[in-house]
This record gives C-alpha cells, sequence and structure tokens, in this order.
C-alpha cells in the first residue's frame, strides 16, 4: 500500500536580504525538483513490486478448479461389519405388541450391518486407475468411485501400503473420456507457495479450498518415513486422499490427516508428499506391493550427549544401535556405534532421514554409506537387500551381531563378567567374554538413564567390549579426555539393545 504523501507546511516565513532570498529561492526550487524526481521514482518502484506481487497471487482459482475438477473423484466403500449380539434368543411377543418394535431393534443387532464411508481420490490414467488413502478403502468389501458428472464404476484393489498410507484403485471407465493429473516435485515447494485442494468433505463432492504451504517435512508419527506437507488449506472428514495441487495444477501432495480437538479443520492439514507418493504408487502398479530397500540396522538419534560422547562435531546423523545379522549392512562392514552421515550421496541430518531414504532406494542398487566410526569418516559400500523379504523370512532382529566385579561409583553401576549362575539369574543366554550389570544405585546418573541390573554392556563408546578390565579402560580413557560421560551400548534379555549415555558426577 502506497502511503500518503504530505507535504510539510512551515509555521512561519523568514525575510531574506533580496540576494540571499534569490539564492534561497533558486535553491527551493532545486529542492522541489530533486523531492519530485525522488518521489516519482520511489512510486514507479513500489508500484512494479506491487505488480510483482500480483502476479505471483492469483486472482482466481477458477480456471484451475475448473480443469481440475474432473479428474477428482469421490469414493464411497460399504464394509459388512459383523454381528454384536452373538445371536441371543429375543422373547416372542404376539402380533401388534407395543413391545415387539422395541425387541426388533436388539433383534436387529444380531444381523451383519452394511458400514459406508466416504472418501477421495484422483486419476492418473485414462484407464482408470486413481490414488488414495489406505485408510479409505481399508477392510472394504465394496469400492464405488463416482465421476464430477455422477458417473458411477466399481473399483478393484490394486495395491495398498499401510506404511505410508497410500492405496491404487482401478476401474473400467467403458470408453469414457476421463480427466487425469500428474504429479509434481514437491522438493520445489516453499513454504508460503499457493496451494489448492480439491476433495468430498462430509461426502460434499467437488468441494475446493486453497491456502498456502504452512512447513515441509512434518513428522506426525504416522509411520517411519513420515515426510508431510502442512497446509493451511481448509481439510476434513472425506478429503481423505485426495490431491493437493500447485498453481500448475500437477498434484504435490495427498492430503491425508488434520490436527483438530474438534473434528474439523482449524487450518492444520497434512499431505503425503508428491515424490513419496509417486514412487509407491508405481511400485503398487507394477507390482501389486511395495519394493523398499533394506539396509539391516536399528538406529537411534544423535543428542548433544551422544555426540560429546563420541567426539562428534555435529549433532547429526544416525546412530546405528544395533546390526542384523544377515543383513546388508552386516555383510558390508557397518557395525553398531558407527554414526551414519550420508546414504547414496545424501545427507543424513536426522536419524529418521535414514529410514526414508534407504526405503526409496532401489532394491540391490549399491550405494555408498559414510559413517563416522572412532573419530574418522569412512565411506562402505552396501549392497541393499528388500525390506518386504527381509520381514516374510523374519530377517529383522534387534539383536547385534556381536572375572572380578567391578564398581563405577561416580556412574552409579557394578558390572561383572557373564557367567551361567547370573546368566540364569537374569533370563540371558550364557555367553562368554560378555559384561553384564549386576546392580545400579538409586537417583544415580546410571538409574536416571534407566540402566537395571541384568543389562548386557555391548559397547563403549565405539569399542565392543568383552572383558570388565577393557570396560574400566575405556571408561579411565573418558575421563582422562575430559568427556562428560560415557556412552555404552546395552542390551536386554529379549535381545533389544539401545544407546545410552551416561554422565560423570
Amino acid at each position: 500500500m502506497l502511503k500518503q504523501l504530505n507535504h510539510i507546511a512551515p509555521e512561519h516565513l523568514l525575510s531574506f536580504p533580496r540576494h540571499k532570498q534569490a539564492e534561497a529561492d533558486y535553491s527551493a526550487q532545486r529542492m522541489a525538483k530533486f523531492m519530485m524526481v525522488a518521489l516519482f521514482f520511489a512510486a514507479g518502484l513500489m508500484l512494479s513490486l506491487g505488480q510483482s506481487q500480483a502476479a505471483d497471487r492469483p486472482d482466481s482459482f477458477a480456471d484451475l478448479a475448473e480443469a481440475l475438477t474432473p479428474s477428482v473423484v469421490n469414493i464411497s466403500t460399504t464394509t459388512v461389519v459383523e454381528s454384536r449380539g452373538g445371536g441371543s434368543q429375543l422373547p416372542q411377543f404376539p402380533e401388534g405388541s407395543p413391545f415387539e418394535d422395541f425387541f426388533r431393534d436388539f433383534e436387529n443387532q444380531d444381523r451383519p450391518r452394511r458400514a459406508q464411508s466416504l472418501g477421495s481420490g484422483f486419476i492418473i490414467d485414462k484407464e482408470g486407475y486413481v490414488v488414495t488413502n489406505n485408510h479409505v478403502i481399508e477392510n472394504a468389501d465394496e469400492i464405488t468411485i463416482y465421476l464430477s458428472d455422477d458417473d458411477s464404476f466399481s473399483a478393484k484393489i490394486v495395491g495398498r501400503d499401510e506404511k505410508t498410507d497410500i492405496a491404487l484403485l482401478k476401474f473400467d471407465p467403458e470408453g469414457k473420456e476421463l480427466s487425469v493429473v500428474t504429479f509434481g516435485d514437491s522438493d520445489t515447494l516453499r513454504v508460503g507457495d499457493w496451494v489448492m485442494a480439491i476433495g468430498n468433505p462430509f461426502g460434499l463432492g467437488g468441494s475446493v479450498t486453497a491456502g498456502i504451504v504452512s512447513a515441509r517435512g512434518r513428522d506426525i508419527g504416522s509411520g517411519p518415513y513420515d515426510d508431510f506437507i502442512q497446509t493451511d488449506a481448509s481439510i476434513n472428514r472425506g478429503n481423505s486422499g485426495g490431491p493437493l495441487f500447485n498453481l500448475d495444477g500437477e498434484v504435490i501432495g495427498i492430503n491425508t490427516a488434520i490436527f483438530s480437538q474438534s473434528g474439523g479443520s482449524v487450518g492444520i492439514g497434512f499431505a503425503i508428499s508428491a515424490n513419496l507418493a509417486e514412487q509407491v504408487v508405481t511400485q503398487l502398479r507394477d507390482y501389486g506391493r511395495t519394493r523398499r530397500g533394506w539396509l539391516g540396522v536399528f538406529i537411534q538419534e544423535v543428542t548433544e550427549d551422544i555426540a560429546d560422547s563420541l567426539g562428534l562435531k555435529d549433532v547429526a546423523g544416525a546412530l546405528v544401535a544395533s546390526v542384523s545379522e544377515e543383513g546388508p549392512a552386516a555383510k558390508a562392514g557397518i557395525e553398531a556405534g558407527d554414526v551414519i552421515t550420508s546414504f547414496d550421496s545424501k545427507k543424513v541430518e536426522r536419524s529418521r532421514d535414514l529410514p526414508r531414504i534407504v526405503a526409496e532406494t532401489s532394491v540391490d542398487k549399491t550405494v555408498p554409506v559414510t559413517v563416522i566410526r572412532n573419530g574418522k569418516e569412512i565411506v562402505i559400500d552396501v549392497t541393499l537387500g528388500e525390506l518386504e523379504v527381509a520381514e516374510n523370512d523374519g530377517l529383522i532382529s534387534n539383536r547385534p551381531t556381536a572375572g572380578e566385579a567391578e564398581s563405577f561409583a561416580d556412574l552409579g553401576f557394578d558390572v561383572r563378567p557373564l557367567t551361567e549362575e547370573l546368566a540364569t539369574q537374569y533370563g540371558l543366554k550364557p555367553e562368554e567374554n560378555t559384561v553384564v550389570i549386576t546392580s545400579v544405585a538409586e537417583n544415580s546418573p546410571a538409574s536416571r538413564k534407566g540402566l537395571e541390573e541384568g543389562l548386557i554392556i555391548r559397547r563403549l563408546n565405539q569399542t565392543a567390549i568383552t572383558s570388565v578390565e577393557q570396560l574400566n579402560e575405556g571408561i579411565s580413557a573418558a575421563r582422562d579426555e575430559d568427556r562428560k560421560g560415557i556412552l555404552m551400548l546395552i542390551e536386554d534379555a529379549e535381545g533389544r539393545s539401545r544407546f545410552v549415555q551416561v554422565s560423570f558426577e
């Protein structure tokens, strides 16, 4: 907005000698001309900026909505719900009894019910392929697709993925010409970009809402591959599975969830990123299922304490807590205690970045993995396996490949070599060259970090521990290096392992 500029009127006029007055008049004229030029320049600049901003902001979404609405479908599902009454025998009443209708309601509970739900989707192929959310069609016995012109078609499931909440449907268009849309590059999105959603909220098909990208890369706790786009475009129940468009008419997200205490939109909606969705959809279409890359590691976040214990320069990467014995990582030489900082030339800033990057990498592809081990950066080539095969074969496990008592009073725990007697006492498998925690002091640094009796110490910092003496030497070395504490990989009786940082008092 241009502010109104007011000329400044003097409170009084000064009297000058004639020649001085002439000089003053000349100076005033020059100043007036200068200010006029500056004013026109400023006005022109502001007008130019205003026009530029206006060019970026659409005057209307009408043309875009009109062009894209035919590609968006309403999805109706029917599910047969088993009876709740258990087949109980109800009393019999004479015909016309006032109790007859009352008890008929209870009788109906013993019969299977048909539950219906609504959602949205979008057509990506003229053959009738439709993308939606998995939760829209999950457990459905019948799926019906409604086009924008109210034509309806029966659809079947081509494939679905619970981990990303994506499903691919197919219906026979019966010669009907379909309007289709394509995926865009969601990585090019910027916070503040305009977006438009079309869907079927509350059964009101063809509803259009618009907003901006509020945030990117949101983790809402729905699964290991969370990479949501947050938008303030109004999204409600029934919008699930519908498209989120950019101004080029490309699908850059699949509307999936909202944050709301009331169940209605409060301006915080989440869409699956198009780049993630497109890859899953392609696999569902080609194979009827997903085929994700598998590395075979269990990881945890690198905290400030952990970074200090390992002597890391940055609080970044994914700390390997354990390695699946028959997994690709173990075969390539990745070890528990390694910090993965890069995978296939893609930076791993946070631990949650790694599962998504690995999953998006092709099965059987050999990729470079950069890790920090004992303060040194090394690159390890790993040939990926397939996650789904590993799950089916039971290859995924939390168990890593892998005397006198010693007391560490300042840390608050005692250890002993694992004997058969101690193994029986703690429910552990007898192992040679293994150290087990035998006591933990109350209100000690160890107890505050959740350490307890019966936990095996597998590693200290990034060194495998095979004896009490070795553990003692490692702790002493950490003190000599003026570390704030130690980082231990501990393992319970079930084979679950995790890193724990314990500070020196």
